[in-house]
């Protein structure tokens, strides 16, 4: 099929020098029938994938000698019918390890099984084989973990599955891209503000050189009462969405991805770089926001498309993706997937590392952001609680106040509405309180979750990996999940007066969304209780309540607060001042300089100045609309 066919301008000696050596590489028994580009990756497709999943040596020394991402392929004419393919999987897992369903991505030649215990299938035996069934079937055959609800799995394959020429086109015109001869030779690097300096929200920045102009992050700021300071901002940005070659994505929250599927539907039609529960969480978020934003900026077609150009990297592993600029992405310790990207420009030139959002201590739910990088000259480091003043108090008090503020309004008749965002606190305080209702730390009442909280959690269900060191084990021999899966799942629902609940609903500010709802239910009862556990932004209502408002305007109505507020900021997902410092404090060697975004003016400000007097580096807190020179 011509759409298959390799564009001719890119018929380069760099491709032709890559695909020789491994020619040469590889013995006749790989039975090799073609080397296509996916993306930033080389593929290899296999009649006998058996034999280099066997022999993976040969593959490792492919990638050390051609310094690029190698991934072994079967070749579509031995690749069984999906359902005939499906009965042979299915006939091979064991009863007790509770196959959800099996599902297929012919671009890759993957077939992924969702298992209720999968450990049951994680070794090689007689009863499980995956080098066996890739013979018998045709596919490569992965496992996972299937979560409470199959709907979001469903949702991306039967779009994966809808898009299989467009996919196959994409990856291989991405290759073509990346693995081209550069055009230049000059070493430069800049950096142009687009979104998320010296504010919350919209975090967008345009990175720049002689090869490439990559886009970090593209998010949108949903309590912007500004069109301007609502979405990144591109017209400044003097860029036309075919000239941008790749966009990374740190994690999925709408402030860092939002505005992503904009970009489809003006004309975007590059590779979107980001973990792999990041592609599910910002499906379930984006879709989300066009259900409950009247006017909403795209439609749930521009979603897909964004799921449909999405290429999902492991942490950790050095990705090219553009003749001058690498990837590396590595764990952010703010919610399920998230990244800091390490971008190694041109040949040595400079080394730019992009915290995204981060937390630099350990929760239950994920590990301690990385911070051990070989090299970093220029680092941009977030600021939400930038201020000296913004220390946040021990876990262990944290967990404490929230049972006695639980216990007290429960023993009172009252309800507790936790206003979180859909990812990430909410997953954290699942754990919470599933722990405190099995030790009776908490008394027995409902514990209400939010619909889009329990699909979110779905994702961390399946992704079990990425999790803490500590989760991983448990999610993986256990089929009960610790995220408080008995608790009730509801939509909008109605909690009378005088019935004890726990709700957990976004949004985290009460800036619209369920908790919006929840919130005109129990703010006139003296019984019940709002509890604020993450950053409230200025002028939101969750804010004037921190602040001890006692009338604010939700959803555009007027209302008087009798409800006690508290806050407990020891589940925050973001660093304090201190974490902050002690991660910068951790770099080896020394940074040259750090730019300082993701936060009030203030706080990014003050956050500088204390970078620069303690560790005698260099650094700005530049505001959207500058243009930094990198090298």
């Amino acid at each position: 099929m011509t759409i298959l066919q390799r564009k001719p301008p890119y018929q380069e000696p760099a491709s032709q020098n890559i695909m020789a050596v491994i020619l040469q590489s590889l013995p006749q028994e790989a039975a090799l029938t073609k080397i296509e580009y996916e993306g930033p990756k080389i593929a290899l497709y296999s009649k006998n994938p058996s034999y280099l999943m066997q022999n993976s040596q040969l593959v490792s020394n492919m990638v050390n000698t051609i310094k690029k991402r190698i991934v072994v392929r079967t070749d579509e004419s031995i690749r069984k019918p999906q359902g005939e393919s499906a009965e042979i999987i299915s006939k091979s897992i064991p009863v007790e390890a509770g196959a959800a369903g099996t599902f297929f991505d012919p671009v890759l030649g993957e077939a992924v099984v969702f298992a209720k215990k999968p450990w049951m299938l994680a070794q090689t035996g007689e009863e499980f084989d995956n080098i066996d069934l890739a013979e018998k079937t045709g596919w490569r055959v992965k496992v996972r973990r299937a979560p409470r609800s199959m709907e979001f799995v469903q949702y991306a394959y039967r779009i994966l599955g809808e898009t299989v020429a467009e996919r196959t086109r994409f990856y291989r015109e991405v290759g073509d891209k990346i693995f081209r001869d550069r055009l230049a030779e000059s070493a430069e690097a800049s950096l142009m503000t687009l979104g998320g300096f010296a504010e919350v929200g919209r975090s967008c920045m345009l990175l720049s050189t002689p090869e490439s102009k990559v886009l970090l992050d593209c998010g949108i700021n949903e309590t912007a009462k500004d069109t301007l300071l609502a979405y990144p901002r591109f017209d400044v940005a003097a860029v036309a969405m075919d000239e941008i070659d790749a966009v990374v994505v740190t994690h999925a929250h709408m402030d860092h991805a939002g505005f992503l599927p904009t970009l489809f539907k003006y004309g975007y039609a590059g590779p979107v770089y980001c973990t792999e529960p990041t592609v599910m969480l910002m499906a379930i978020l984006q879709r989300d926001y066009v259900k409950r934003t009247s006017g909403a900026l795209y439609s749930d077609a521009d979603v897909e498309q964004t799921l449909v150009h999405a290429i999902p990297l492991p942490h950790g592993i050095v990705t090219d993706i553009s003749p001058d600029v690498k990837l590396v992405l590595s764990n952010s310790g703010h919610i399920l997937g998230s990244a800091s990207a390490h971008l190694h420009i041109g040949n040595g030139g400079h080394n730019l590392v992009y915290t995204g959002d981060l937390k630099f201590g350990r929760t239950l739910s994920l590990d301690n952001a990385s911070w051990n990088f070989p090299r970093v000259e220029t680092m941009i480091i977030e600021s939400t609680f930038g201020g000296k003043e913004d220390i946040l108090c021990p876990r262990e008090e944290a967990e404490a106040s929230l049972a006695r503020a639980i216990t007290s309004a429960v023993h009172t008749g009252g309800r507790v509405l936790l206003p979180v965002p859909a990812v990430g606190i909410s997953q954290e305080l699942l754990l919470v309180l599933d722990a405190m209702a099995k030790s009776g730390r908490i008394p027995q009442s409902r514990i209400m979750v939010e619909k889009i909280v329990s699909e979110a959690t779905a994702v961390y269900e399946t992704y079990v990996e990425f999790l803490s060191r500590e989760l991983r084990p448990v999610m993986g021999e256990s089929e009960a999940s610790p995220f408080g899966a008995r608790f009730e799942t509801v939509e909008f629902a109605q909690i009378k007066q005088g019935e004890p609940a726990v709700v957990l609903a976004p949004s985290s500010m009460l800036a619209g969304g369920a908790s919006a709802l929840y919130f005109k239910q129990l703010a006139g009862d003296p019984a019940s209780k709002v509890i604020l556990t993450s950053y409230q932004a200025v002028d939101t209502p969750g804010r004037l309540l921190q602040d001890g408002a006692r009338q604010v305007t939700v959803d555009g109505e007027s209302v008087n607060v009798r409800c006690h507020v508290e806050r407990i900021d020891g589940f925050a997902s973001h660093s304090d001042y201190n974490q902050l410092m002690a991660y910068v404090s951790r770099l080896r060697p020394k940074l040259r300089r750090v730019l300082v975004n993701h936060g009030e003016r203030p706080k990014a400000q003050n956050l500088a100045s204390s970078i620069n007097k303690i560790f005698k580096i260099q650094t700005q807190h530049p505001l959207v609309q500058e243009a930094i020179k990198l090298l």
